[in-house]
């Protein structure tokens, strides 16, 4: 049995590629088409490693890095890949945020066809979360690293603070508020919580289940 291989054909489809049989392998290969019959030589394109520019943003600071990747691949804007110019010691997770290619904002390319890459790392990401105190909020933050869940329902310890988590927004998504569900860091925009208080004034309670019994 022959092996297949797919290429475009001169005689019948010179822009697209379709199955030929390998007739002779080696440097000088040549196939046989099986929509045609013709027989030709075959240029087979060897896979090539691009170095891309990429601009990082990691919490208030953005940097410039490059990264290799192959020219049979694409990128798409929410996809996460790792950022290695494999030359230096470093190596950051981001997900795409957006994609530059030909002076334009595209949502998906080559990499023949990108110019830059922007991410955001999520190796170690900052959540922010907003703490109610009755008509005034406190905006607080946590820095974890971007696989840690938070769970809606579950309790929190940020800084001094020990919070209960009521609701997670999503980035370009939508606000979760269903008790139990867990979101990995890298993918909060934003967790509202209440405050837990200490046990002088009851533990275990907080500012929602003390509402309406005369305490707030």
């Amino acid at each position: 049995m022959s092996d297949e291989i797919e290429v475009v054909c001169p005689s019948c489809s010179p822009k697209m590629s379709v199955l030929h049989d390998v007739l002779k392998s080696g440097q000088n290969q040549l196939v046989q088409c099986q929509e045609c019959g013709k027989v030709h030589p075959a240029k087979i394109e060897k896979e090539k490693t691009l170095k891309i520019k990429v601009i990082i943003s990691k919490g208030e600071k953005s940097f410039t890095s490059m990264t290799l990747i192959s020219s049979e691949d694409d990128v798409f804007v929410d996809d996460e890949i790792i950022v290695d110019d494999g030359e230096s010691d470093e190596v950051f997770p981001i997900i795409v945020t957006a994609i530059e290619s030909d002076n334009k904002r595209v949502k998906k390319a080559n990499a023949s066809e990108i110019d830059t890459i922007w991410g955001r790392a999520i190796d170690e990401v900052i959540v922010k979360i907003a703490v109610h105190h009755g008509k005034s909020t406190d905006a607080l933050e946590k820095r974890v690293p971007g696989g840690y869940e938070f769970i809606i329902g579950r309790e929190e310890k940020v800084g001094r603070t020990k919070v209960k988590i009521r609701k997670i927004k999503i980035r370009h998504g939508s606000l979760e508020s269903r008790t139990g569900t867990a979101v990995e860091a890298k993918y909060i925009k934003r967790i509202f919580a209440e405050e837990i208080f200490n046990k002088g004034w009851g533990e275990g309670r907080t500012q929602w289940s003390m509402r309406g019994k005369g305490h707030i």
